[in-house]
């Protein structure tokens, strides 16, 4: 069975693009594009055959290629770029659900993913397609709040293709700006922030030679809407209730959307999750919009915030974003530095080892489950975007009483004591009782 896919533009203008042409925004009325499927082609396909298919292939290394006839169909196999993206767990936390008093609540864990974040589940699919036509492509660039510089130093790396990013200097974690330094990409640190940087690379990619790959390419979006699939397939083809993603460029919530709406279409599904983008209130255009009915899109001024990967006031996918939650009937909540770093802290203490965005996206979880918007009987997805382990200094931090107006009895830090052994018990025994 033949599949096809094509660029469209998003405003409904109907312009159409190959996947190989260089070209970000529709040239007819500037508008973003996304890419479309040939619905027809696959829906000749019965959604128990999907479904089978899908789950004859779940554990391979790539959860984003077990899915190429909805991702890239006709992109020739050999020029994948692969590093073992996707498959990324689903746990399921009783205890952390019953402390906050829902039935049901799932981490979706892609920070286990190869550079440490969900941005590698759109960068294979980028990477995948400019190694396709890569003779008239000198570099990919991206400018960045950590995660995706990683994402796309990484897949370029593996397939020789030189990579440039920037940065904004003084906002990004060491452990992430060391990624895309270790994989050899021409690394710009720049006295701005995100939105400038993102300006920047928008000129720089003006020269078609050098291929832009923020979120604004619509290719990013298809590997990320795998997220959705794999959700579904994870609670053997069930649909959670809400699905709560911290939101930034908002380019995640708005491939999350199209999974699920997608997976309708399909008959893989027969209704869909509410979703939930959640903003810290340092950044948080979508959510100033939200409470005015989305009636218009007005950037600001990124505050500066805990959650550096999505300090970001002036969102590229903004109106998709609005799509998605329109579609589902979709929510946004914000949360205070405090709110999410003790969130995130609280987490950690049912096991979890969560970065500062998920700490936002767990906060209103919290906020709405307590506010009742989200019903206690609810089953409850939570998207964790980053591993815990690139924001170290963010731990540290909370843990040292440097983060104001957090709760201290989250805080836990090393005992001090000589190496005597009853020294050793009598901390022991007070800290635990016999």
């Amino acid at each position: 069975m033949k599949f096809h896919a094509w660029f469209e533009c998003f405003s409904g203008c109907g312009v159409r693009h190959d996947l190989e042409q260089i070209v970000y925004r529709c040239e007819s009325c500037g508008g973003l594009l996304e890419v479309r499927h040939d619905l027809a082609a696959v829906k000749r396909r019965p959604a128990a055959e999907w479904k089978q298919l899908f789950d004859s292939r779940m554990g391979r290394a790539s959860g984003v290629w077990s899915k190429k006839e909805i991702v890239l169909p006709e992109l020739d196999a050999g020029n994948i770029v692969s590093l073992g993206e996707g498959n990324s767990p689903l746990i399921q936390s009783e205890r952390f659900a019953e402390r906050i008093g829902v039935d049901e609540l799932y981490v979706k864990q892609c920070g286990t993913s190869h550079t440490g974040s969900f941005k590698d589940l759109g960068m294979t699919v980028l990477v995948s397609m400019v190694n396709e036509i890569r003779s008239s492509i000198r570099a990919v660039a991206c400018a960045s709040t950590g995660d995706t510089s990683a994402a796309v130093s990484a897949y370029c790396a593996a397939a020789g293709i030189p990579s440039i990013v920037f940065l904004p200097k003084d906002k990004v974690s060491i452990a992430q700006l060391i990624q895309p330094i270790s994989n050899g990409a021409i690394t710009f640190s720049i006295d701005t922030d995100f939105d400038g940087c993102m300006k920047i690379v928008q000129e720089i990619t003006k020269d078609k030679s050098i291929y832009l790959a923020n979120s604004m390419n619509s290719l990013r979006v298809e590997g990320q809407k795998t997220i959705s699939f794999e959700i579904v397939q994870q609670l053997e083809w069930q649909v959670p209730d809400f699905v709560v993603v911290p939101g930034g460029n908002l380019g995640n919530i708005s491939a999350i959307g199209s999974g699920f709406v997608l997976m309708r279409e399909m008959g893989l599904i027969d209704r869909l999750p509410r979703l939930v983008c959640a903003q810290t209130e340092k950044a948080n255009p979508l959510y100033v919009s939200y409470r005015e009915g989305f009636r218009k899109q007005e950037p600001i001024v990124a505050g500066s915030t805990l959650a550096t990967a999505i300090q970001i006031g002036n969102p590229v996918s903004f109106s998709k974003a609005v799509k998605a939650l329109r579609a589902t009937d979709g929510v946004v909540e914000q949360a205070s530095e405090g709110e999410l770093a003790n969130a995130a802290a609280e987490a950690d203490r049912f096991g979890f080892f969560n970065d500062p965005q998920t700490g936002v996206a767990l906060a209103v979880t919290m906020k709405l489950v307590k506010a009742r918007s989200i019903p206690a009987s609810s089953r409850v997805v939570v998207i964790s975007t980053a591993h815990g382990l690139k924001f170290a200094e963010f731990k540290v931090r909370f843990h040292r009483g440097q983060i104001p107006s957090v709760d201290s009895s989250l805080q836990n830090l090393p005992t001090n004591v000589a190496p005597d052994v009853n020294a050793i018990r009598a901390v022991i025994d007070g800290r635990i009782p016999a």
